[in-house]
């Protein structure tokens, strides 16, 4: 059965109204769905509907059949994972929002940092922040995600550890310069944190100052083996191995 993100915006009592001309024309011309047929759909809230097509023309209406609320209760347990990735060459990030969303990471945020080569103005700016929250959204549906992950602005290193402190309980830095690396597998031994955020630097690393200022906000400077891994390759392997450690030892990631 097709699975779907619409804003809650679009839902009123038992009806949801489709009026985007790209949607409808993606339900209507690209997969050809016709009145009566079944398909599921969850809005920004993690929230489910299972609803039966009504009509398909210049907008889709579909009739609700069966809501499931987002569980805010069963979801106490699990761990939230924040990737801060410093922005790779042309359009790597496109490919590390998809895969991260796959992965089950809550948050990316895009980072600049002073070995990072891209520089965007700032339309082109708010353009990617775009295109990044629709491959988000087109990835969350094909992996059946519940919620949608937040793809957030662009942020410089420095502003991203100063709200750091107050908003996760383990802080990681991805770095192959720190003599005092620990594994992943080392750093969860015994430790059940709630938030967790991960800066995975540029191929360049991070500059010596920058993990530095990192460590002195509360970040562990940590190893992903011995080999030099690109951007996308290193925000891949973490969240893998976090999924992987979180999912396993303690909790549901």
């Amino acid at each position: 059965m097709h699975r779907f993100y619409t804003p809650s915006q679009n839902i009123c009592g038992n009806k949801i109204v489709i009026s985007d001309k790209a949607e409808v024309h993606y339900l209507r011309d690209v997969l050809r769905l016709k009145p009566k047929d079944e398909v599921i759909l969850f809005d920004e809230q993690g929230n489910e509907y299972n609803s039966l097509l009504e009509e398909l023309s210049h907008k889709v209406v579909l009739n609700i059949q069966e809501r499931r609320l987002f569980c805010a209760v069963k979801q106490g347990n699990r761990i939230s994972v924040t990737c801060a990735v410093a922005m790779p060459k042309k359009s790597k990030m496109d490919d590390i929002v998809d895969k991260l969303t796959q992965l089950g990471v809550e948050r990316v945020i895009p980072l600049k940092t002073e070995r990072v080569i891209t520089k965007l103005d700032r339309d082109k700016e708010v353009s990617r922040l775009a295109r990044w929250r629709k491959l988000a959204q087109a990835a969350a549906e094909q992996s059946q995600r519940q919620k949608l992950p937040v793809i957030e602005p662009i942020k410089e290193l420095k502003e991203l550890l100063a709200q750091a402190k107050a908003l996760y309980d383990l802080k990681l830095i991805s770095t192959l310069a720190d003599a005092e690396r620990k594994s992943l597998k080392d750093i969860f031994k015994g430790l059940k944190p709630k938030n967790v955020l991960v800066l995975i630097g540029p191929e360049g690393d991070f500059s010596p100052g920058e993990v530095d200022l990192a460590k002195k906000s509360g970040c562990i400077p940590v190893s992903l083996g011995n080999l030099v891994l690109r951007v996308e390759t290193a925000a891949v392997a973490v969240a893998s191995i976090l999924n992987y450690e979180l999912h396993t030892n303690y909790h549901e990631f």
